[in-house]
Order: structure tokens, then sequence, then C-alpha cells
């Protein structure tokens, strides 16, 4: 009666347990010992995005490129806390690292356009065509730089939009940056009507100029006739302001130039077309034809 066993499954499996207690401890601290090295890998990739970050302002090095290289050290830090976590768990790296590597060979190969996306990246972090919050065009879009991330580039336009653009776009296509240098030339056609003499034009453009205090006098001011048009004389306006009066300073001066020309009776004309209606055909010619189709 001493060996009756009430439940002999539940009793093998415990005998089973006392027999690889050890494996199973083992076993068990592998787990945790792996959760510990994701979790420090984690703490790990932050603090050296941090301090990495702190660094490089601390340098005035371009916020577009500190986003770059802290978001590059965190996934690569990441990269090496799971390899870790992999080998505490008793998995063999080297076979792993292996099959990543085919893996992302063939990857590679599927998204050749992301991988070129990210070569697009490092180009334009290391040649800094434009930095975070500069105004520029590139293509057809038009906007301040928020962020250039590892793939894309975000833009703000001045409606608000956010618009995203592959960097490989970026850099195929051409870059027009509208803030890197303090001073713009704003230029202007001025359309008069023949009729006005080109020096009076010229007198009346130059006094609205010298009175806008924005307009840098110390730069090329240019108000001369450049072009013989259809139905006007078209003077070429061209002056120099900040960056940051530019549009105010263009708005201006083409209000003001208006006025004034009103002022001083110079008319700014617009596009006329004379039309002469010849009537080859006489009244009793046309009785005639009529009078012919009629007996048809």
């Amino acid at each position: 009666m001493s060996n009756f066993i009430l439940f002999p499954q539940i009793h093998a499996a415990l005998e089973w347990l006392k027999g690889h207690s050890n494996v199973l401890f083992q076993f068990g601290w592998n787990i945790i010992a792996a959760f510990i090295l994701l979790f420090i890998g984690k703490m790990l990739s932050r603090l050296l995005a941090s301090g990495l970050e702190k660094l490089l302002v601390r340098r005035r090095v371009d916020i577009t490129v500190v986003h770059f290289f802290t978001a590059l050290v965190r996934y690569i830090t990441l990269a090496f806390a799971v390899v870790a976590a992999l080998g505490r768990l008793g998995i063999e790296t080297s076979s792993i690292i292996a099959v990543i590597g085919a893996a992302g060979l063939a990857v590679g190969l599927a998204l050749q356009g992301s991988l070129s996306n990210f070569a697009a990246g490092v180009l334009l972090v290391s040649l800094r065509p434009f930095r975070a919050g500069e105004h520029v065009q590139i293509g057809s879009v038009a906007g301040a730089v928020e962020k250039v991330h590892i793939f894309s580039t975000t833009l703000l336009t001045a409606d608000s939009k956010e618009v995203v653009i592959p960097n490989g776009k970026i850099i195929a296509d051409s870059i027009v940056n509208y803030s890197r240098h303090p001073f713009r030339r704003i230029d202007l056609v001025i359309g008069v009507g023949y009729q006005n003499r080109i020096a009076d034009v010229k007198s009346v453009i130059t006094a609205v100029i010298k009175a806008d205090t924005r307009v840098d006098k110390n730069r090329d001011v240019t108000v001369r006739l450049g072009e013989l048009g259809a139905s006007s004389l078209n003077f070429f306006v061209r002056v120099w302001v900040r960056n940051g009066d530019y549009w105010s300073t263009y708005y201006d001066l083409l209000e003001n130039i208006k006025e004034a020309l009103d002022e001083n009776n110079i008319d700014i004309p617009y596009p006329q077309m004379d039309i002469r209606m010849v009537n080859s055909v006489t009244e009793s010619q046309t009785l005639s034809l009529v009078k012919q189709q009629a007996s048809l």
C-alpha cells in the first residue's frame, strides 16, 4: 500500500522536474538575463542618443544632422542588444548573423529604393544643402524644412501642409534654397504706355525705391528699360533686400509704384486688339445668291 501512487502522471512529472532542476533553473535564468539585456540595451540606446544629441547641440551642429545621427545610434545599439539577448538564450548568434546577412541581401535587392533613400539621407546630412527652418524648393514643392529623417525629409508648406519627400528623390532633383544667404534680389517688370517719356518713368520708380528704407542702397539698384513689348514699354526693376523682408517689400513696391505712376499721369496699358471687319459681298450679290439657292 505504501507504493500506491494516486496520480502517477503528476508524480512522474515531479520526479522529472527534480532530476532536471539545474537545467530548468539555468534556462529560466537565461530568459531573465535576456530580458535584462534587452532592457539595458533599450536604456543604453536612449542614453547614447541623448548624450550624442547634447554633444552635437553644444557644438552648434545643425539640428537635422543631430536628429539623423541620434536615430542611427539608437537603432544600432538596439540591434546589438537583440543579438546579445539571443546569444544569452543559447542561440548560435553567428548563424543568426549569417542568416540575417543573407536575408538582408535579399531584402536589400527587394528594397533598392529604400536603401537609395538611406544613402541619399547620408549625403544630405554630409553635404547639408539645407538645414532645419530654411525655406527651400525641391522640384515643385516649396516649404520650410522640418526634419531630415533616415529615409525621407519633411517640409511644411506656407499653407501648413506637411509634405514627406523621399531622400532619393531630393538628391536626384534640383534644390533651391531661399534662406541660405542673408539678402535676396527682387525682380519686377513694370509696363507703361509708349507715349510716356523714359526719363519720367525712371525718375518716378527711383523715387519710390529711395523712399523704402528696407531696400539696401549699398547694392546695385536697377531701373532700366528692358523690353519694347507689344503694347507697353517694360522696365526692369531690381533691388536687394534682407531675406526676411522679401515678400513684404515685394508687395509694397508694386503698390507704391502703381500709385506713384497714377499720380504722375503715367498710364499702365492693358492688352488691346483692333478688329476690322471687311464686307466683300455687296447687298445685290447677297440677294442674287439667296434667289439662286431658293430656286435650287
